[in-house]
């Protein structure tokens, strides 16, 4: 009896360490899809972007940087991580409303990376703190937008989504979630103003 007691516990432990993989997995594929999507833009616009050691707090982490470029091209490479987020999100919110009730933990480590990340960042730009290189510092000096209101920008559709996935019936909400992503998104347009 003792034999099979421990057994079963046994695949309830690789199950449960399966799903905890999976969900970092999900979380360092939003990571590689977030600074990809600054990649895509710092080559289209021949920007040679490197790489270049930073800190946040007493975190160390890395930014990728590029050189100097247009106000346009600064608030798209800097807002790119935040499109590619967006549109991860959205996609899984349409695609699988009800994600929440499902056993997919890569999924939700994805949603849970795009989701954090975003009020993160929102919280560096309300305070105006960590490295230079931040991706919302980047948005408001491209746009001459304060950096509180990039976060605000930015930190709308995270919440927006994070409630989505728990109220997936809610129309009002997928519709504000996606307004919210194409305001910040239009911000590229007060970019523009300042060539």
């Amino acid at each position: 009896m003792a034999v099979i007691v421990l057994c079963s516990n046994a695949t309830v432990v690789r199950a449960q360490t399966g799903d905890i993989a999976q969900f970092f997995a999900g979380a360092a594929l939003g990571l590689g899809a977030h600074e990809a999507g600054h990649l895509v833009f710092d080559v289209a616009f021949d920007a040679h972007p490197g790489v270049r050691k930073v800190s946040a707090g007493f975190i160390p982490f890395f930014a990728i940087t590029h050189q100097q470029v247009t106000p346009v091209k600064e608030f798209t490479i800097s807002s790119a991580g935040f499109w590619v987020q967006h549109a991860g999100d959205e996609f899984l919110l349409s695609r699988r409303p009800n994600l929440r009730q499902e056993h997919a933990p890569l999924a939700k480590g994805l949603l849970t990376f795009n989701v954090v990340t975003s009020i993160v960042y929102a919280g560096a730009a309300f305070s105006r703190h960590g490295p230079v290189e931040r991706d919302t510092n980047g948005m408001a000096v491209a746009a001459d937008i304060a950096e509180p209101w990039i976060g605000a920008s930015v930190l709308a559709p995270a919440l927006l989504d994070g409630a989505r996935y728990f109220r997936p019936r809610s129309r009002a909400l997928v519709w504000a979630s996606r307004g919210a992503k194409l305001a910040g998104a239009l911000l590229v347009l007060k970019a523009a103003t300042r060539e």
